[in-house]
């Protein structure tokens, strides 16, 4: 049986090498071990998948140098909505939930989906008057802003009506970053996978989505088999990047299914559809993936992506830019 092993992304996009600092890089870096480490912890005292995943996108939704939960993007109505997703491998049960602005933790609430109703997917109000009844906790609209978004959206209405967060044909002029990769040029998706002791899979994805986004855009986030993917019989997978297409391939299933059809590796697999695939949906972004042999996949053709990587009783070790 391979070791316990949990993986995690903060999203992709263009470096802005030269606005990097080593305190900036750390910044990141050390999020990403810490998340890590502690997801670690859990699966070396024996739990599950799907607790490592709930557990690690969680942290990353209460860190604001990610979008999503406290760091999420602004709507084109200066708002948020936020998107999640979870999926268990061993039963293929799944839970997601869209549009919503008062979850704290959207991940959380996804589970809840998952776990007590008969449903895979709520959106709005809805979903968020079902977790607040079965305990998830809500937040003021205040508690969702960051000044580092706040100027992030700015720039995009100032620069363009039709600006979105990852569309980087749209930025006209370059600015200031305070991260490694652009904000302005980066896909804002988070997400975990891991393999339990047991053997079984999971994947959680979770988004503020696409700054400036039109009030009502939902990406592929919460859709399953777009934006988040598990199955004991192949692997589990988190997506981050250009939404729509990975809507429109339905990147995560494809994978899956030549994994199953073809007999192809992950690695093969995951490969194929974000190089070849993927970009004839003018799609950008990467995934994150394992397979039930403890195989990990993670390629991307956007020039960085948040990411790392830990089996229990080993040291985490994470990476950003590309050839890392």
């Amino acid at each position: 049986m391979p070791a316990a092993t949990l993986v995690i992304h903060g999203g992709a996009g263009t470096l802005l090498r030269s606005a990097m600092t080593s305190e900036i890089e750390h910044l990141y870096t050390e999020a990403l071990h810490s998340i890590l480490k502690q997801g670690a912890t859990l699966l070396s005292g024996g739990a599950s998948a799907l607790d490592a995943v709930t557990l690690a996108v969680s942290l990353l939704e209460d860190c604001p140098l990610f979008n999503a939960g406290k760091g999420s993007v602004y709507t084109r109505a200066g708002t948020h909505e936020m998107d999640a997703a979870i999926m268990d491998g061993e039963s293929l049960r799944a839970g997601a939930i869209a549009g919503v602005s008062h979850l704290r933790n959207p991940i959380q609430a996804a589970r809840l989906v998952m776990q007590h109703s008969e449903h895979v997917l709520l959106c709005g109000a809805g979903a968020e008057s079902f977790a607040a009844s079965h305990g998830a906790q809500l937040e003021a609209p205040q508690y969702f802003h960051t000044e580092t978004r706040y100027q992030q959206w700015q720039r995009a209405t100032q620069q363009s009506g039709t600006h979105l967060d990852h569309d980087t044909a749209n930025l006209l002029e370059k600015h200031a970053s305070d991260a490694p990769i652009d904000p302005d040029k980066k896909f804002g998706t988070v997400g975990a996978v891991a393999l339990d002791s047991a053997g079984n899979l999971a994947a959680a994805t979770s988004t503020g989505g696409m700054s400036n986004k039109l009030p009502g855009r939902i990406g592929d986030s919460p859709i399953i088999g777009a934006g988040c993917y598990a199955d004991n019989r192949t692997a589990a997978m988190s997506a981050t990047g250009t939404g729509e297409a990975f809507m429109r391939s339905l990147a995560l299933y494809d994978i899956a299914a030549q994994m199953r059809y073809l007999q192809r590796s992950l690695a093969e697999a995951s490969a194929h559809c974000i190089m070849d695939i993927l970009p004839r949906y003018g799609g950008r972004g990467g995934i994150i993936g394992i397979d039930r042999a403890g195989n990990i996949a993670l390629p991307f053709n956007t020039e960085g992506m948040y990411r790392g990587v830990v089996r229990i009783h080993e040291s985490p070790v994470v990476a950003i830019y590309a050839n890392q």
